[in-house]
């Protein structure tokens, strides 16, 4: 079930310093369901990451064909633990939201919220920035 950012910042606002942060970033990619292996493709991988990030999309609930309500859910891994973490902070932001819905979620406002933009290095923003600019590529496409 998708969250609001709010949520997540109340989540990140339990911790005192940024070394919990990151641990708590860390524990949430571990808690991501794992992604089957045959999934782990070349088309699925994320392009401008510096670690290896695969991403899934699967339309769901469009019960009366015409894209309205479907919502679209996300499956994704990563081969760095940090990554990983980030990941399902995305995924619990966009994952069971309609094309519309994600189209008008701003990632940056998210990142910047949750503090993470001063404390991710250029690189790992370069790569949050590619995975949010893909999950919203698979929204925009099913925009009607």
């Amino acid at each position: 079930m998708a969250r609001s950012i709010d949520d997540l910042v109340d989540d990140f606002d339990l911790f005192e310093d940024w070394e919990e942060r990151y641990r708590y970033i860390v524990d949430l990619g571990k808690k991501l369901p794992p992604m089957p292996e045959e999934e782990k493709t070349e088309d699925n991988k994320v392009r401008g990451c510096m670690s290896q990030v695969w991403l899934t999309c699967q339309a769901v609930n469009d019960q009366h064909g015409d894209g309205g309500d479907t919502v679209l859910t996300f499956r994704a891994d990563s081969d760095a633990f940090i990554v990983k973490g980030l990941i399902a902070i995305l995924l619990e932001l966009y994952s069971g939201r309609t094309p519309k819905e994600i189209a008008e979620l701003d990632a940056t406002e998210a990142l910047r919220k949750l503090g993470l933009e001063s404390h991710l290095s250029p690189n790992r923003r370069n790569g949050f920035v590619a995975m949010v600019d893909r999950i919203r590529g698979e929204a925009q496409s099913r925009l009607p």
